[in-house]
């Protein structure tokens, strides 16, 4: 009788999956960059976004800017700023005791959401954050080119 085994051999199945690992291991690390980058992204345009915000509300508000609870309350940005993260970054919004000027600051909720903080003043020109550790090397303050 002729006996034909078929199926896979355990040296075949050991083989195919150090391959998938060693892909895995080359392609984990430029998705983890990929998705910082677009955290970073996001984090510049949604800056850019409560700028505008802020200066709507301005026009409304008695010459005054506003807080982010003033922002959601008046339908200008979504109220999932107040919460925690939006796409990876915490914004804050920092007045002046006058509400005549602010700050808003955008910083990486952990290290794998972004690797650089950004701020954001009523000139509309979005930075990298005044802290070494959040801007590249001699970028802190700067303005971001993107």
């Amino acid at each position: 009788m002729n006996k034909t085994n078929k199926g896979f051999s355990l040296l075949e199945l050991l083989i195919v999956v150090a391959i998938i690992l060693i892909i895995a291991t080359i392609a984990i690390p430029s998705l983890l960059r990929s998705r910082q980058a677009a955290h970073e992204a996001a984090a510049v345009a949604t800056l850019r976004t409560l700028n505008t915000a802020e200066v709507t509300y301005l026009s409304t508000a008695a010459g005054q800017f506003g807080t982010m609870q003033d922002l959601i309350n008046n339908t200008l940005i979504a109220p999932n700023f107040v919460p925690g993260p939006v796409s990876g970054y915490n914004f804050a919004i920092n007045l002046d005791t006058t509400f005549r000027d602010f700050t808003i600051n955008a910083n990486p909720a952990s290290a794998n959401d972004g690797r650089y903080g950004y701020y954001i003043t009523p000139d509309g020109t979005v930075r990298y954050s005044t802290q070494s550790t959040l801007a590249p090397t001699g970028a802190a303050g700067t303005p971001v080119s993107q």
